[in-house]
């Protein structure tokens, strides 16, 4: 199928097109990162359109279609330079053998990246169970029988490298000057060590915010801070629609991608990975398949440079303290099938 749209600009180019449409298109070895958040097959439906990996016949259709994509940026990668996925560690189903997280790196490796490493990101269990209508999170399970409950699915980012060596170091100089969180950093710190060129063992600020953005979970991410996505919905065709908070996003670029660097993201959404791209001096692409995620990803790119209007929200909301646990039964349930 054609590429559907697209908005090439000297920062950025963005195609409502299928991924695989674009990424043949790209020179090899062009890339220094990339960071997305890949459709869950057979878990959330993001779509109708049958060429939506979400919409797969079965996992394992889903599963070899991605494989396909993997390899694709496998070939795009530069040498002993990363890419990053975001992943919900979803719950054992009749749907999956593995967990997701799992088949996403058996993926990576097949396609010849290296296991880095991996990131969780914290999330409110509760408010998990309210949004999702998890019945293995309800309370009132838990007091019948917590030998059946499950803790909350964790949001993992997990980091692959290619192997040969990086041309173009990710250095900081100056150490770490910004931070990408809910925690206030101390203001002493701040004064004395900002943009600080003396020896970096004793650059107290960079230190502070390393030992936040090198923790194995990040306790710290603003959730609520998104990027508007609410327009982008489709009626009920709509399952899933929660963009990747941009403290994250933010965390990766500055950990692996220089200002000037090419980032792709090959599931755009509503444009989170390419706005805080621009916001931070890279050159972005990214592709995106869903018309209304990509008309709502062009808005929001608008606003590069601008103090924008962020989603308040998303899958960590407070909840109404009266939703009656009992009527989660009569809803259905998208997150998971219980064996």
């Amino acid at each position: 199928m054609a590429i559907i749209d697209k908005h090439l600009t000297d920062k950025f180019a963005i195609y409502n097109s299928d991924c695989l449409e674009v990424l043949p298109t790209l020179p090899p070895e062009s890339i220094d990162f990339t960071v997305y958040s890949p459709p869950f097959p057979q878990m959330f439906a993001y779509s109708n359109d049958p060429r939506d990996m979400s919409n797969c016949t079965t996992y394992e259709e889903g599963l070899e279609q991605y494989q396909f994509i993997v390899n694709e940026i496998y070939r795009l990668t530069k040498p002993g330079r990363l890419t990053a996925v975001h992943c919900m560690d979803l719950p054992k189903s009749k749907l999956t053998k593995n967990t997701f997280p799992s088949d996403i790196e058996r993926a990576h490796i097949a396609a010849g990246f290296h296991y880095s490493c991996t990131i969780t990101v914290w999330k409110d269990p509760w408010l998990i169970a309210r949004r999702t209508r998890m019945k293995t999170l309800r309370h009132m399970d838990l007091c019948k029988d917590s030998a059946q409950v499950q803790v909350g699915p964790a949001d993992y980012i997990k980091v692959f490298i290619k192997g040969g060596s990086n041309a173009e170091p990710v250095a900081h100089p100056t150490g770490l000057n910004t931070y990408a969180g809910a925690t206030e950093m101390p203001e002493h710190l701040v004064k004395k060590y900002s943009n600080y060129v003396g020896d970096q063992k004793k650059n107290l600020l960079s230190h502070w915010i390393w030992r936040r953005y090198a923790s194995p979970v990040w306790m710290d991410i603003r959730t609520g801070r998104l990027m508007p996505y609410l327009e982008s919905k489709e009626n009920e065709e709509e399952k899933h629609v929660c963009p990747l908070q941009l403290d994250v996003i933010e965390r990766l670029l500055t950990l692996y991608s220089n200002p000037g660097d090419k980032v792709l993201t090959p599931f755009m959404g509503v444009g989170s990975e390419v706005f805080q791209a621009l916001e931070m001096g890279r050159f972005a692409i990214g592709t995106e398949l869903k018309p209304s995620y990509f008309r709502q990803a062009k808005k929001n790119l608008e606003s590069v440079g601008k103090v924008i209007p962020m989603e308040v929200g998303g899958l960590f909301d407070d909840q109404d303290e009266d939703d009656d646990e009992e009527s989660w039964d009569d809803d259905e349930d998208d997150s998971e099938d219980d064996e």
